[in-house]
């Protein structure tokens, strides 16, 4: 069965860029403890939905767009270019007629949340995020963009996993 996912890494105090969408609290990690957790996670990925800010950051810091011809909708009002041979839907509005397309799309794999946090603040308020899997790193902020801009509290989740990665802690929560 198909999951609508947000796997993302967040600070200890709870935000995933700085105030300037920066990500060099991240960064300096590198990806050795995580790049098992990652490979297992993306490969189960069929469509990805993101927000603007996030894609934009993506082909600025990414070197360019790394999720080939994946599905791949994002949340914007304004005119954004697209990577070659990139299979990218700009849309705006509700969620719920996104979330039926990237699912259809993925098949009987996953759509994942890439970010940022309000895009996936939308899908969980509008009932459509499955689950939520958080890599902690023991770092903090003190400001910056939240994991999850709500605007009421969430019913409690239910944990499901923790995986330990180096100083880093992934929790795996299911929602619903």
């Amino acid at each position: 069965m198909t999951r609508i996912q947000y796997y993302v890494a967040s600070t200890l105090d709870g935000f995933i860029a700085d105030e300037h969408d920066d990500l060099s609290w991240l960064l300096q990690f590198g990806m050795a403890d995580f790049s098992e957790s990652y490979d297992r996670f993306f490969a189960d990925v069929g469509a990805l939905v993101l927000g603007a800010t996030t894609y934009e950051w993506i082909l600025r810091e990414g070197g360019g767009w790394p999720y080939g011809t994946l599905p791949t909708w994002v949340f914007t009002h304004r005119g954004l270019d697209v990577p070659d041979g990139a299979h990218i839907r700009f849309v705006s509005g509700p969620v719920a007629p996104v979330a039926d397309a990237a699912v259809a799309a993925a098949g009987d794999r996953n759509v994942w949340v890439v970010g940022g946090g309000p895009v996936a603040a939308q899908f969980l308020e509008a009932g459509r995020l499955d689950e939520l899997l958080v890599t902690y790193m023991p770092v903090a902020l003190g400001r910056g963009r939240p994991l999850l801009p709500l605007s009421k509290v969430t019913p409690p989740l239910e944990l499901t996993g923790v995986t330990r990665m180096g100083d880093a802690v992934e929790h795996v929560y299911r929602i619903g």
